[in-house]
């Protein structure tokens, strides 16, 4: 039995489901939205605010502010709530309805930025705006997850060893890029375990964190309009990249058999799936990271006719979802596969 006193107190990190019966290759998918917050965010955000308070930099009269397109926001928003902070929380048109009504029902304030900036994007936008409030007054805290070191510590201290108690012999991790937090925390702890593990990155077409040129993009969670300050390349052995449109059946897939999951969680298994595809001898053993589930983006890549609006007619079609989409692959290293 667990008893807590916080909602940040709970956080199952050991579920994995293995997606061998839905798609041609077994991927066990780190299940990481089985907390209050809904999402892996919670580990980054838990990790950025306490060592905020250590360091004495959060005080009883601080406000919280920081740029997010939605999951960090909501762990956010519940830590404030939980430690009896203000946050407000600054992102864009992009982000679902139901995760900005989720932040003020958690008592936070959300300001939403409707235009791009000419360089950066809504990224910009959001960054310009958080720089410009905390010049103005200085109650607010900007915990910055774009530099913020705690960002990808949280993963090097808790989501990579969970995923190498669970398999001592993996071969192949996937992890999708966002502000690169996640990614950077594993590959630095596999880069100093024992056994040899390729990890590779899965970013969104329209994504420049890689050098890819910027095209909108709809869904958030994964990729950038600004290089991540906190992503070191020299960690990453390959990198995939996914269309949106692929990531939307592959969340498909996934909910045609029971599992729901976010826009993040279907660009990863896509990006997986296609690197398996091509490289898979059946004998490896692979992991990919599911960031959230899927109840936040119902309005949107569940939603039908946003879909075809955005994506096409033939998207969602049944033909479609059984055929591959994978995506492509540029590579950073050898394409080999792990030695035991």
């Amino acid at each position: 039995m667990s008893v807590i006193s916080v909602p940040e107190g709970f956080n199952e990190d050991d579920l994995y489901v293995d997606l061998r019966s839905i798609f041609e290759h077994s991927l066990f998918l780190k299940c990481e939205g089985f907390n209050f917050a809904g999402s892996i965010q919670l580990k980054a955000a838990s990790e950025m605010v306490e060592a905020a308070e250590r360091d004495g930099v959060l005080t009883p009269g601080s406000v919280l502010v920081e740029s997010s397109s939605g999951n960090l926001g909501v762990a956010l928003s519940m830590i404030a709530a939980s430690k009896g902070y203000r946050f407000l929380c600054v992102t864009d048109s992009r982000c679902n309805l139901s995760t900005r009504r989720l932040m003020e029902a958690l008592g936070s304030q959300v300001h939403i930025v409707a235009e791009p900036a000419v360089h950066g994007g809504f990224l910009g936008a959001r960054v310009e705006f958080v720089r410009a409030l905390c010049a103005s007054d200085d109650r607010y805290v900007w915990l910055n997850q774009y530099t913020n070191p705690g960002n990808w510590m949280a993963h090097y201290r808790r989501t990579a060893p969970a995923i190498a108690r669970e398999f001592p012999r993996l071969d192949v991790l996937f992890v999708g890029a966002g502000t690169t937090g996640t990614l950077m925390g594993c590959a630095r702890f596999f880069r100093e375990w024992h056994r040899r593990v390729r990890v590779v990155a899965v970013d969104s077409v329209g994504s420049v964190a890689f050098g890819g040129a910027p095209v909108r993009r709809m869904i958030p969670g994964l990729g950038t309009s600004i290089r991540p300050p906190l992503l070191d390349e020299s960690f990453v052995d390959e990198v995939v990249q996914v269309k949106e449109a692929d990531a939307i059946k592959a969340c498909h897939r996934l909910a045609r058999s029971g599992f729901l999951f976010g826009g993040s969680t279907g660009t990863a298994v896509s990006g997986a799936m296609g690197w398996l595809d091509r490289h898979d001898a059946g004998g490896l053993t692979a992991v990919a990271i599911a960031p959230d589930l899927g109840e936040r983006y119902l309005d949107t890549i569940y939603q039908s006719n946003w879909v075809q609006d955005l994506y096409g007619e033939d998207v969602l079609s049944p033909g479609e979802l059984r055929r591959r989409h994978w995506p492509s692959v540029r590579t950073s290293g050898p394409v080999t596969a792990v030695g035991p």
